[in-house]
């Protein structure tokens, strides 16, 4: 394999076409002409040894060897981009950039909530939000892409985490605004064993999976799959079209679905958990601040 430099704008230039899998689009992303581009990801490819792309006349496939490059070298990207700015902020003190992660649920209340806090105490800083799965975050945290990330509970692997609790809050019932239940003050759980529910993804949303199933079978029965959702919002969309319920964190009453009416739970409601966590082994006063911040408003 003949020698070369992986520069940053030649990992650049692969992602944006991996991204585009057009090498017209991907040069005008580029803000360069067609050929140069080509070349050098031919040149790429001879330096590896392997094909990275399938090309044809309309467009352009990876191949599985050029799907795992092209992961890995957004990882790269942003590695790079990560040391960079963390020497920045560490040179700057509390000014700089807070990558800060969150699941979608928490965006209503708790985001907002967060970064109140910290920009009142750390005013300096801007903060750069990322949403993906509670997995995800817990991942790019491990691997320094991210600062502190807000997840939910349980963590199915909590190593290498410095976790703290942000809260705990009860689920509430989503209905629709037409439903008999909807005119309650209250339900219980046990009220709900003939009703359909819109359920979360076990891989997007596993912390509310199980919480909804562990909960539902407490008060003595299974819930009726009525439909599926990968998200939240995905979720209140069924309840909103389809004649089912569903649980969900009380913090999303403020999101505004129309056709939906939310009813807590008596005594009986499971409870989820927020959790903020970083990485363990880091090394950065910012950081500590934010997660300082975080112990004392719990």
């Amino acid at each position: 394999m003949d020698d070369m430099d992986f520069s940053r704008r030649l990992l650049e230039q692969f992602v944006v076409v991996a991204e585009e899998r057009h090498f017209t689009r991907a040069a005008e992303r580029l803000s360069m002409s067609q050929p140069p581009l080509t070349q050098a990801i031919k040149r790429l490819e001879k330096a590896i040894g392997v094909p990275l792309l399938e090309r044809s006349t309309r467009q352009v496939q990876l191949t599985p060897a050029g799907k795992a490059f092209a992961l890995d070298a957004r990882h790269l990207l942003d590695a790079q981009s990560s040391a960079a700015e963390r020497a920045r902020r560490i040179a700057q003190g509390a000014e700089g950039t807070l990558r800060l992660g969150f699941v979608s649920g928490a965006s209503y209340v708790s985001v907002p909530r967060l970064i109140g806090m910290v920009h009142d105490n750390l005013p300096g800083l801007r903060i750069h939000l990322y949403q993906r799965t509670s997995a995800e975050l817990a991942d790019m945290v491990r691997s320094r892409r991210l600062d502190v990330a807000m997840v939910r509970a349980p963590l199915a692997d909590p190593d290498h985490l410095d976790i703290r609790l942000l809260h705990d809050e009860p689920l509430v019932c989503a209905l629709p605004a037409g439903h008999d239940l909807a005119s309650r003050d209250d339900i219980v759980l046990a009220d709900l064993r003939h009703q359909h529910f819109a359920l979360p993804s076990a891989t997007a949303l596993p912390g509310l999976s199980q919480l909804i199933y562990a909960g539902c079978r407490a008060g003595g029965f299974e819930p009726r799959d009525g439909g599926r959702a990968d998200s939240l919002m995905g979720m209140l969309g069924l309840v909103a079209s389809a004649d089912c319920v569903c649980l969900v964190p009380r913090e999303i009453r403020d999101g505004t679905v129309p056709g939906v009416a939310y009813r807590p739970l008596a005594a009986d409601a499971p409870r989820l958990q927020t959790l903020v966590i970083s990485n363990a082994a880091r090394d950065d006063a910012l950081v500590d601040r934010v997660m300082a911040l975080v112990g004392r408003s719990a």
